[in-house]
């Protein structure tokens, strides 16, 4: 793999991250982005497979050889040596919740040459690591292919970037690469591919996991807010 060939999770971090600042929006939920592009890396390299006829879309390990990549590898084995099946839907969220997700992410950018790490700090007092951008050019092809999946009509699109826009639409990344007035005269195309119709079903059933996972999320957060505010 080349240092500007990207897998999908580390895409969809260079796409949320702002360029020059290194940061990224406190709306984008890029960590279950991250973690559904995981699951969906799996899938689209077979090396799972998500049972669709059941309603808990059980992921089932088909092969196990290694990516060369520690986060992936790390995440396939988790899967390997599970006892029982767990859902398309809980794997995202474990995935979600690895330590440290966004900075290994970062690192493996850094170290291709795409990203630099640098630090700044927050109220003056707080030191945080930032990722801005050193060689746009990954991002820019994966932009344009993007831009052409969703202002085209074409149905000849490489599943990948059908992915990319599904996972980035979902984690309100995708507002950040586009402008947003332009983005809805998009909905139908965007509609289309958010429900996966341009994809196959078993990578349709790793992106609607993430959409899931997120909703999940959302609502334990709204669930705990609301508990907060009745005893406050």
């Amino acid at each position: 793999m080349s240092n500007t060939d990207l897998y999908l999770h580390e895409a969809i971090l260079l796409l949320a991250l702002r360029d020059e600042k290194g940061t990224i929006d406190a709306s984008v939920h890029y960590p279950y982005a991250i973690a559904g592009a995981i699951l969906a890396e799996f899938v689209l390299t077979n090396r799972v497979s998500i049972d669709a006829s059941k309603r808990s879309k059980k992921v089932n390990p088909i092969d196990s050889t290694p990516f060369g990549d520690l986060i992936l590898d790390e995440c396939l084995e988790k899967i390997r040596t599970k006892k029982k099946p767990d859902s398309a839907q809980n794997w995202v969220s474990r995935f979600s919740q690895i330590k440290g997700l966004k900075h290994r992410v970062a690192q493996q950018l850094v170290q291709r040459g795409i990203l630099r790490m640098d630090e700044d700090k927050i109220l003056l007092m707080f030191k945080r690591k930032i990722y801005p951008e050193v060689n746009p050019e990954p991002e820019r092809r994966i932009i344009a292919q993007m831009h052409e999946a969703i202002f085209s009509d074409s149905e000849n699109i490489e599943p990948r970037i059908l992915v990319m826009i599904a996972l980035a639409k979902a984690a309100d990344i995708l507002k950040v690469v586009f402008d947003k007035k332009e983005l809805k005269t998009r909905k139908k195309r965007l509609k289309q591919i958010e429900k996966g119709e341009l994809v196959g079903i078993a990578t349709k059933e790793a992106i609607e996991a993430m959409q899931a996972a997120l909703a999940a999320s959302a609502a334990i957060s709204a669930s705990i807010a609301a508990t907060a505010a009745a005893t406050s």
